[in-house]
């Protein structure tokens, strides 16, 4: 059994979920081990995403630990043994993981609902947009590494413009529209770019006013990927660190009704676009 350096985002999932599984039914890494004849070592790699698992040996293992949600198992039956390559493979070792994770589960996204406030979300973006916002960071982007990280984004708008486009839900807050990451004309093609995506069947863009009283919700700002099955949903949030990914079923919760609290507020699609062509007008 070849042994993972780096294993991805979604490979932990999967890993995180049988470690669940089992901690559910009561069982330990030594009762795990002998119901499939192998070493406790084995149980724990595979529990810690460096080792991958069979189909088999999961759809046992989840008999073993008494799950009976089949359209979960098949679920994690289909992560388990997926050996597709994805095109964000190509960046690997060049940039830093969290991109490639966040392509990955954009990818596997059967939806995503997304929340900014500062920011133009980034599979809207346009390249100007994308390369002013990491041109700004300290320390200072070696040109070629600012380069893949904007090509990268960019690559990324292939779930809103790709042959099978994934269902994309975005509030955004007034803020983030007005801010000029870089000139004029750059902020105006970018309320452009997004008032023509906001006329696509399987994208819905909100906006959040800076007139709307009582609103506190700035805090709000997330990524919510959908999975195969609601057990499986992501959210992503940004830290101080990196990206958080985060999928615990009350934390889950907590970010769905979050976003649904956010939507409430904000403009419906057609005010929204209105409002958007408003705002590239003054620019």
């Amino acid at each position: 059994m070849v042994l993972r350096r780096e294993p991805t985002a979604r490979q932990m999932r999967l890993a995180v979920e049988l470690r669940r599984l089992r901690d559910a039914a009561g069982l330990t890494t030594v009762d795990a081990a002998a119901l499939l004849g192998v070493s406790r070592v084995q149980i724990s790699q595979i529990e810690s995403g460096v080792a991958g698992v069979s189909e088999k040996r999961l759809r046992r293992l989840a008999s073993h630990y008494s799950c009976t949600n089949e359209e979960f198992i098949d679920a994690l039956a289909a992560m388990a043994t997926d050996r597709s390559r994805g095109w964000w493979e190509e960046y690997r070792g060049l940039l830093p993981t969290p991109f490639l994770d966040l392509a990955e589960l954009e990818h596997h996204a059967t939806f995503i609902r997304e929340v900014q406030f500062l920011y133009i979300p980034g599979p809207l973006q346009t390249e100007e947009y994308a390369r002013a916002v990491y041109a700004y960071r300290v320390p200072e982007l070696p040109q070629d590494e600012l380069n893949l990280r904007v090509r990268h984004r960019m690559q990324r708008k292939v779930i809103l413009d790709g042959s099978t486009p994934t269902p994309y839900e975005v509030v955004v807050h007034e803020a983030a529209l007005r801010i000029m990451v870089s000139d004029r004309a750059t902020s105006r093609t970018q309320l452009t770019r997004i008032a023509e995506f906001s006329e696509a069947e399987h994208v819905t863009v909100r906006v959040i006013p800076f007139s709307l009283e009582g609103f506190a919700g700035a805090t709000s700002a997330m990524t919510y990927a959908g999975g195969p099955v609601r057990k499986l949903d992501t959210v992503v949030r940004d830290g101080p660190h990196g990206a958080a990914f985060i999928d615990s079923e009350a934390q889950l919760s907590a970010f769905r009704a979050l976003f649904h609290k956010v939507e409430a507020v904000s403009l419906d699609p057609e005010r929204s676009r209105d409002y958007i062509h408003r705002l590239a007008k003054e620019l």
